[in-house]
């Protein structure tokens, strides 16, 4: 047997350590083991295809980002190519990547990445591919399991910013207003908000009211909290508006979501009067060392794909569904895209300890 690995779409804490999970398992049954450098790029010529043994991946489970490197481009069905004026089109090389496996004589793929990356593996599974999924990203938005690895490192780096602005917003009575990841699913801003103690959490879940956030800034100025603590999601967005989006994308790319906090931090300052300053927390969140959490389900999630390669389980995904590890189909995992729950128990418990979500 011959199987290759790819890590497709952005970062997360916990890549390598599926990665050194993955190859360990195949190792050990006497398979070779080859990593897609660049999400799908080595198998379409634009990087390498690397031999991964037992040495490869020795010492690096703790390490953040991904020996294999990683692209949020590269969907060999849709791949751009740019054009002498500048402009891009879309071509469909995926008969191409096909050829490649072939050539290598590749039995199967092990794709780690989010529904991106899934949605791709479902395409390559219709060709005909031997392909299993692992589901990774910090957003925790792919459905099917309860969570996924580089998540829980996300949400304490988000936690371990919002205690240190705690401090110094305090210390100068000042609103300040931390922007965290996610697009579409607010489960970091939850998480690490409610973890944190903020006074107000914003996710595209809930669409907010301008006003009721500003009021609840006024409401701890009367009671004598001369702060605020406000923690939003990149894709939260006012009710009956949009989400803010910052210049172009790159091709291939879905329109960049974020910018928020500032906006947001500036409109408090000028509807309350009370001095507000804003942090984008940005990549921070993907990067370093993964959690203790994040190590353990990213390596149970690399030897449970190694297993279901061995059980022929092609066009599934590996899934915490506590307490096991078990298998899903990509069609399943891709029916719904996982969003919180506004009537979830996380929700409702914020609430009751006083933390507004804008509505």
């Amino acid at each position: 047997m011959r199987i290759a690995l790819s890590t497709g779409g952005g970062d997360a804490p916990g890549l390598n350590a599926v990665i050194r999970a993955a190859v360990l398992s195949a190792t050990s049954r006497g398979w070779d083991v080859l990593g897609i450098c660049r999400g799908y790029y080595g198998l379409l010529g634009e990087d390498q295809i690397l031999s991964l043994t037992r040495n490869s991946v020795r010492g690096i489970a703790h390490l953040g980002g991904t020996i294999l490197r990683t692209t949020n481009r590269g969907n060999p069905f849709a791949f751009p190519v740019r054009q002498d004026d500048g402009s891009y089109i879309e071509v469909d090389r995926s008969g191409e990547m096909l050829a490649n496996i072939e050539r290598l004589g590749i039995d199967a793929i092990v794709t780690i990445g989010g529904d991106g990356s899934l949605r791709i593996a479902q395409q390559l599974h219709d060709r005909g591919v031997h392909i299993v999924g692992v589901p990774k990203t910090i957003d925790n938005d792919v459905s099917g399991t309860i969570t996924t690895f580089g998540f829980d490192t996300a949400v304490n780096t988000a936690i371990e910013a919002l205690d240190k602005l705690h401090t110094t917003a305090e210390s100068h009575d000042r609103v300040i207003v931390m922007e965290v990841m996610g697009r579409h699913a607010g489960f970091i801003a939850l998480h690490a908000g409610v973890a944190a103690s903020a006074d107000v959490i914003l996710i595209p879940e809930i669409p907010f009211d301008l006003e009721v956030v500003c009021e609840k800034v006024r409401a701890r100025d009367r009671s004598g909290r001369h702060f605020s603590i406000v923690v939003v999601a990149e894709g939260a967005f006012q009710s009956g508006g949009e989400q803010s989006l910052m210049g172009d994308s790159l091709p291939g790319q879905d329109k960049r979501v974020g910018g928020i906090a500032g906006r947001l931090a500036w409109q408090i300052q000028e509807r309350t009067g009370k001095e507000s300053r804003s942090l984008v927390l940005g990549h921070l969140q993907r990067g370093g060392s993964p959690t203790g959490y994040d190590r353990l389900l990213a390596t149970r999630f690399g030897g449970a794909a190694i297993e279901a390669v061995e059980q022929g389980k092609w066009g599934e995904m590996v899934a915490l569904q506590s307490p096991h590890i078990v298998t899903v189909p990509f069609a399943e995992a891709l029916r719904e895209p996982k969003r919180v729950d506004p009537s979830h128990d996380i929700v409702r418990t914020a609430r009751a300890a006083g933390i507004s979500f804008g509505a």
